[in-house]
């Protein structure tokens, strides 16, 4: 008879033999320990590449460690449980508060990088834990009516404080470290890991060039507090660089799906040779990219395509910007959606410039942004910085209905 398998107990005494033993069924000091062996042991097995959680920079406000999760499940749960992940269901991706229940939302779409992102991570024996974090928060911070909205935003914000910038990236850096609570009056936002962190503020998709990502392991986690600097600079992990690619490759093809319906672009309007590089349609545009990326990545400290895929897919989107977010139907929903920002913008500006006034209001959006005001977590913070991160976390849907309860009469 073959000899028993020893317990993790048994092959490893020393770590256990200073522990008291508690039956608690919550938390205590024998079952964590055995939990963190098992993850140690699990991640020993990982590319040399991958991140190792044990080497986690931790969060900017110190936690007692979960019991069972790692840090990076943890975050997980701290994003998908949060309010400005519920708002994405109702944000634009392309076309603005859609009535067609088939038009991509933000939710699909960080769905569907969260997928892609994992399948690519598996493949190449990466942290899936982290990498299923930074896909599922990496667009919190986005502007209503997409990057429309995003541009918008930032040229209202400009007009009262020229240095103010709004991208969507950075806005969702403040979602987590600032804006969303965790707890009542608890001040660091859902203070999420540096690597959770560093991802979401550096997954940039709109480089269309970019095809080989390189990690900036290096990188100081000070550099996170200037935008500037951090909206700029590559992911620090391999598993920030697949969520960073990964973004593109959800959404090159699922705009084409949308423009079908839309009347704007079909798959047959694709050049002729960037069909026969990347396929005909979304899910074979999808497959050819992410096995090439596999293929041309496996056991290297780089994400990449091969020059050919890299070269498709840098057409392929410059076709989209030309046949689809340049088309003349997006050109006026833009029309629409720049008047309302605008107006939404200035309206709730003079607000601020009389707070006691806006108090005493009953007009529904003046009485939601004194709710805010009186819980915005900076005091300190500019009125610009207030209006803006207001309409930053709202959904096209309340944007309009803000704007029309302001001024339709």
């Amino acid at each position: 008879m073959a000899e028993q398998e020893q317990s993790l107990f048994e092959q490893f005494p020393s770590e256990f033999s200073h522990i008291q033993e508690r039956n608690d069924g919550v938390d205590n000091p024998r079952d964590r320990q055995l939990l963190t062996i098992l993850r140690d042991e699990r991640e020993k097995n990982l590319s040399p590449y991958a991140f190792r959680t044990k080497n986690s920079r931790g969060r900017r406000i110190e936690e007692e460690p979960c019991l069972v999760r790692s840090p990076f499940e943890r975050d997980t749960g701290r994003i998908i449980y949060s309010q400005a992940f519920r708002r994405l269901r109702h944000k634009t991706q392309v076309f603005f508060n859609a009535k067609n229940d088939h038009i991509c939302s933000r939710l699909e779409h960080v769905i569907y990088v969260k997928y892609i992102a994992t399948t690519i991570a598996r493949a190449l024996n990466l942290n899936l834990d982290l990498v299923e974090a930074i896909a599922l928060g990496h667009d919190l911070g986005h502007a209503p009516f997409g990057h429309t909205g995003e541009r918008v935003l930032e040229a209202c914000a400009k007009k009262y404080d020229p240095s103010m910038t709004f991208r969507h990236e950075y806005q969702s850096l403040r979602v987590v470290d600032l804006l969303e609570e965790r707890r009542k009056g608890n001040p660091g936002g859902i203070n999420l890991s540096f690597e959770v962190r560093d991802g979401i503020v550096s997954h940039c998709g709109e480089t269309y060039s970019e095809y080989i990502i390189h990690p900036d392991r290096e990188k100081p986690t000070e550099l996170l507090l200037d935008p500037e600097k951090a909206l700029s600079a590559l992911p620090a992990t391999l598993e920030g660089c697949v969520v960073r690619i990964s973004d593109k490759i959800a959404y090159i093809g699922r705009d084409i799906e949308d423009a079908r319906v839309a009347g704007i672009m079909e798959f047959e309007d694709i050049p002729t040779e960037i069909k026969s590089q990347l396929g005909t349609t979304n899910s074979q545009i999808i497959n050819t990219l992410v096995g090439d990326l596999i293929h041309n990545s496996l056991d290297k400290d780089e994400i990449r395509l091969s020059d050919e895929a890299g070269q498709a897919m840098k057409e392929l989107l410059e076709e989209n910007v030309a046949r689809i977010y340049r088309s003349e139907k997006i050109r006026r929903y833009e029309n629409t959606m720049k008047n309302s920002l605008e107006g939404l913008f200035e309206a709730l500006m003079g607000a601020m410039a009389d707070k006691e006034k806006t108090a005493k209001s009953d007009n529904p959006v003046l009485e939601e942004l004194t709710k805010f005001i009186a819980d915005y977590p900076d005091k300190s913070a500019s009125d610009v910085q207030i209006v803006v991160d207001y309409i930053a976390g709202m959904t096209d849907s309340y944007a309009t209905t803000c704007y029309e309860s302001i001024y339709w009469i």
